[in-house]
């Protein structure tokens, strides 16, 4: 048997073949398995449905040696469970295979524990229809990478299988061969002491705090984020606040709210990584102070997404002005 899988209604079964000994075992199945991506893959090992030689693995990294006989159990095809809600979108762009959407703050991308209704997901599948169905996992169809609830910009979701994979793949080589790029910009406290430069520091579960990511020395993931000061606004001898721009080499969950709190430099309004500088609001001349008090979330716009489009190849470039309330809250700075 060679490396193109045997389906069986709901089975696969394989072998590996020499040339792909020492592959990740997610990252094979990403190669031989059609339409499926690596990260659904990665969910469907880590919920017991591969084996090998007969052993259940539940780990997306095992590597896979030559000959070995895998096993993958799929479950039944179903449609989102999520229902389809007429909730406006900012479409930037769209065609067969893609949108972009420019996020608003306050939404959801997908349903979970305390947001079962009223996410992008919904939207989407009011917007798309059965196009949706299934990509992604059953909550999440459709969604190649994410942005926090109070994060505002553009995001890019997938509208078949094919541009799903072709997508994600994108977006787990995080630009480093390819055509990605992420942009952001944010309104942080004080001024970094090197007007450009990078974090370089593994993210994982806050020791303290499981509801929280913090920069660990052991058990993170890798983590890298380069920062440019743009401006920064106050007297010269109190500088209160920069305006930085931002690109990630990686995606982890927070990660720039993290890494900017690491460097001494919270995002404005981020209630979980910069409750220690509320303090600073009180420094502040008005009418910023009171514009900063009313600022509902962290001050963080995804402003720049550049990708290769999965079924023409080529390059697509959008940005996005910041919201209205990031804008205001600009002015405000500006103007003292």
């Amino acid at each position: 048997m060679d490396e193109d899988p045997e389906e069986t209604q709901a089975t696969i079964d394989l072998v590996v073949a020499p040339e792909a000994a020492g592959q990740r075992l997610d990252a094979y199945l990403a190669s031989v398995v059609p339409d499926m991506s690596r990260s659904r893959l990665k969910t469907l090992i880590e919920a017991g449905r591969v084996s090998i030689g007969g052993a259940t693995i539940v780990e997306a990294k095992k590597a896979v040696n030559s000959g070995d006989r895998i096993h993958l159990s799929l479950p039944e095809p179903e449609p989102a469970e999520p229902e389809g809600e007429d909730i406006p979108l900012d479409v930037v762009y769209e065609d067969d295979d893609l949108l972009v959407i420019n996020k608003p703050a306050g939404l959801v991308v997908h349903p979970a524990a305390g947001n079962w209704t009223g996410t992008l997901v919904n939207a989407l599948i009011a917007h798309c229809g059965d196009s949706l169905s299934g990509i992604g996992g059953v909550r999440r169809p459709g969604i190649v990478h994410r942005l926090d609830k109070d994060t505002t910009g553009l995001m890019v979701v997938a509208k078949n299988d094919r541009a799903h994979r072709k997508l994600s793949a994108q977006f787990a080589d995080h630009g480093r061969t390819g055509a990605l790029e992420r942009g952001y910009v944010a309104l942080v406290w004080g001024v970094p002491s090197l007007p450009y430069g990078l974090v370089d520091a593994p993210i994982g579960r806050s020791p303290t705090n499981r509801q929280k990511m913090a920069v660990v020395k052991t058990g993170g993931r890798e983590a890298v984020t380069h920062y440019v000061v743009e401006e920064s606004f106050g007297p010269d001898a109190a500088r209160f606040v920069s305006l930085v721009s931002l690109r990630l080499e990686t995606g982890r969950t927070h990660q720039i709210r993290v890494h900017m709190a690491a460097l001494g430099h919270p995002l404005l309004g981020d209630q979980d990584y910069g409750k220690g500088f509320l303090t600073k609001i009180g420094l502040l001349p008005e009418p910023a102070r009171s514009i900063v008090r009313a600022f509902p979330r962290q001050a963080l716009h995804a402003y720049l997404l550049g990708f290769e489009h999965p079924s023409t190849g080529e390059t697509m470039h959008f940005e996005s002005e910041p919201p209205e309330d990031f804008a205001t809250l600009l002015d405000a700075f500006k103007a003292l």
